[in-house]
């Protein structure tokens, strides 16, 4: 899927070629400040952010544990939530004292993130524009993902209004919501740039200077997206798919 350049020029445009052009070694190697200024550039947008743990040259995680289900992908403390922060100067310490670290950012607290499916996102986000929707960042996992980072539900009064979220949950059944995860309180994601082993990344499609939109604005879009793609529903081109908001 091709990168939108949502306006980004000089800088945003040197970390985008920075980010999709350079290798897992290269990256850790390099000190031209590109990884440095991107997680800047998110913390500044209000995503709170942590060190994670990173790919190593076998293909396995940095972390100590034998096996780890989720390699590269999780974070390196078990106090992740309080830790994460917008700050600064602790993010531009973590990042220099950590050159290989990946970043996750904690859900729940000023964002969400809806993760789909490649194709089944890739297919809303052409909806999404068509219907002339407002999309805020999003970002693009290698191995087949699809991030759209929304605003926060927060804690409604109504707490059955709300589900608490899991890696791998769904926000209410895998069989209308197919390959649909909805990360908030308490849950995680890593955000670009990213290594993950086998010289795959998670890399920006929509930038962090995006607004974050309101997730219900969205929803539908990528379940019906998911659906679709899981085969439950007809293939657009072949019925007149309506487009609702």
């Amino acid at each position: 899927m091709s990168a939108e350049s949502g306006g980004r020029t000089g800088m945003q445009g040197k970390l985008s070629q920075w980010l999709r052009g350079r290798r897992p070694k290269e990256a850790a190697a390099a000190d031209d400040g590109g990884r440095e200024a991107l997680l800047l550039a998110t913390a500044s947008a209000g995503l709170p952010l942590a060190p994670a743990a990173y790919p190593t040259a076998d293909y396995r995680c940095s972390c100590d544990r034998v096996g780890c289900p989720t390699p590269a992908r999780h974070p390196v403390s078990f106090a992740w939530q309080t830790q994460s922060t917008t700050d600064r100067a602790q993010i531009e310490a973590w990042a220099r004292n950590q050159p290989q670290a990946n970043f996750i950012t904690a859900t729940g607290m000023v964002h969400d993130v809806l993760d789909v499916p490649l194709e089944a996102g890739q297919e809303a986000l052409e909806r999404l524009h068509a219907a002339g929707v407002e999309v805020g960042p999003v970002a693009e996992s290698d191995d087949g993902r699809l991030l759209f980072f929304t605003l926060t539900r927060g804690t409604p009064e109504d707490e059955d209004e709300w589900w608490p979220c899991e890696l791998d949950c769904h926000p209410e059944t895998a069989d209308e919501h197919p390959g649909l995860r909805w990360h908030c309180r308490g849950s995680y994601v890593l955000v670009p740039p990213a290594r993950l082993p086998g010289d795959q990344a998670v890399h920006w499609v929509r930038g962090p200077e995006h607004p974050l939109p309101d997730p219900l604005s969205l929803l539908e879009f990528l379940t019906d997206a998911c659906a679709r793609h899981a085969g439950q529903e007809p293939d657009p081109a072949d019925t007149a798919w309506p487009l609702r908001r």
